[in-house]
């Protein structure tokens, strides 16, 4: 598989699924401002959408949209645990949880990283975003992960996400139980590689 991704951005997430279900993957990296891949080509030509992540299947077609990625890897390797089978309860739980993190955090730090949106909307989006911390930090509270002691996709997500929180001026350490399972999940060997191959820091 082909991983069109760009260093710490929602990429980030497959990434990590690939590396945690043990799959082999061969990175792209796109430049996200002038919509290039490495060689000067135009990525618009890969996915007409313009963003990441894309990933491009074995039988080479393309496939987007985080949520819909990161359950295809996962159902590539079953015994890694990082989704529940199709068609129960618990993976719907799943989307539901992969679902709130793409409408209600991923998106919602869309203007944090505008420079041309005004600083009280920026403000109104930062009240917002503390709220939905909230709410996680309930959750968590008292487990390792999302789903318990389960590692699945959706902490790749959730983790991926959070890690924005540094580029926009939101201090995590206004809620301990966030800043703890950052720590544990960047601690997770194949979360380490995917960093180390993105050129970030854990």
């Amino acid at each position: 598989m082909k991983l069109y991704f760009s260093p710490g951005a929602c990429s980030l997430s497959p990434h990590i699924a690939l590396r945690e279900a043990g799959l082999p993957v061969e990175l792209v990296k796109v430049d996200l401002r002038a919509k290039t891949l490495s060689d000067g080509s135009d990525f618009r030509a890969v996915n007409p959408k313009g963003y990441v992540p894309a990933i491009q299947l074995p039988d080479g077609s393309l496939l987007t949209e985080g949520p819909a990625i990161v359950q295809y890897i996962a159902d590539q390797a079953p015994q890694s645990g990082l989704a529940p089978a199709a068609g129960t309860l618990e993976r719907y739980r799943l989307q539901e949880t992969l679902n709130y993190i793409s409408t209600e955090l991923h998106k919602s730090f869309s203007p944090l990283f505008n420079p041309n949106a005004p600083e009280e909307w920026k403000a109104q989006v930062k009240t917002m975003l503390a709220a939905r911390f909230d709410l996680l930090s309930a959750r968590l509270d008292g487990q390792s992960y999302l789903f318990g002691e389960q590692f699945t996709v959706a902490d790749g997500y959730l983790f991926t996400v959070l890690n924005w929180t540094r580029m926009v001026g939101i201090d995590l350490s206004a809620w301990p139980v966030l800043t703890a399972f950052q720590k544990r999940v960047a601690s997770r060997p194949a979360v380490q590689e995917a960093l180390a191959a993105e050129g970030l820091k854990g």
